[in-house]
C-alpha cells in the first residue's frame, strides 16, 4: 500500500469516527472550533512531528484514556529522555485541555470524560502499524 493510500484511508477514517455520535451525548459535537480549541490543534500537530519518532520506536504508546505514555524509556536514547518527557508532558496537557475546551463549548463540562475517551479510541483507531496502545487492563499491543 503506497503512502498516499495510507494517508488517504487514515483521513477517512478519521472522518468516519469524527461523524459517529456519542453514546449518550448525540447532540456532542467533536469538531466544534473556538480559539481555544484552534491554539490547542495547533500546538498538538506541531508537535506531533517531533513525536513520530518516538511512537515509531516504540518508546511512546497511545493510552486508552485518550493519553500518550512513555511505554519503553530504554528506547530513547540517553541525550534525547529529556526531550521525550518535555514532549509527552506537553502533549498530555494539550489534550486534556482540548477534552475540556470541547465539552465546555458544548456546553457540557460534564461530558469530557466520555470525549476523552472517544477521543482515546480514534487515537488508537488511526495510530500507523507498528505503533503502540493500551488496550483493556492496561496491557500494551501493537498495532
Amino acid at each position: 500500500m503506497t503512502n498516499r493510500l495510507k494517508h488517504y484511508v487514515l483521513l477517512s477514517l478519521f472522518i468516519v469516527f469524527a461523524l459517529v455520535p456519542l453514546t449518550g451525548l448525540a447532540q456532542a459535537n467533536l469538531e466544534i472550533n473556538t480559539p481555544a480549541i484552534t491554539s490547542i490543534k495547533q500546538s498538538m500537530q506541531t508537535r506531533h512531528s517531533q513525536l513520530v519518532e518516538f511512537y515509531n520506536s516504540g518508546a511512546v504508546g497511545l493510552t486508552k484514556d485518550g493519553m500518550i505514555a512513555i511505554r519503553d524509556a530504554n528506547a530513547v536514547p540517553l541525550a534525547k529522555r529529556q526531550l521525550v518527557n518535555t514532549l509527552v508532558s506537553a502533549e498530555n496537557q494539550d489534550r486534556n485541555a482540548l477534552y475540556r475546551e470541547i465539552a465546555r463549548a458544548n456546553n457540557h463540562p460534564e461530558w469530557e470524560p466520555k470525549i476523552r475517551s472517544t477521543f482515546g479510541q480514534r487515537w488508537i483507531n488511526m495510530a500507523r502499524p507498528g505503533w503502540w496502545y493500551q488496550k483493556n487492563g492496561n496491557a500494551w499491543a501493537q498495532k
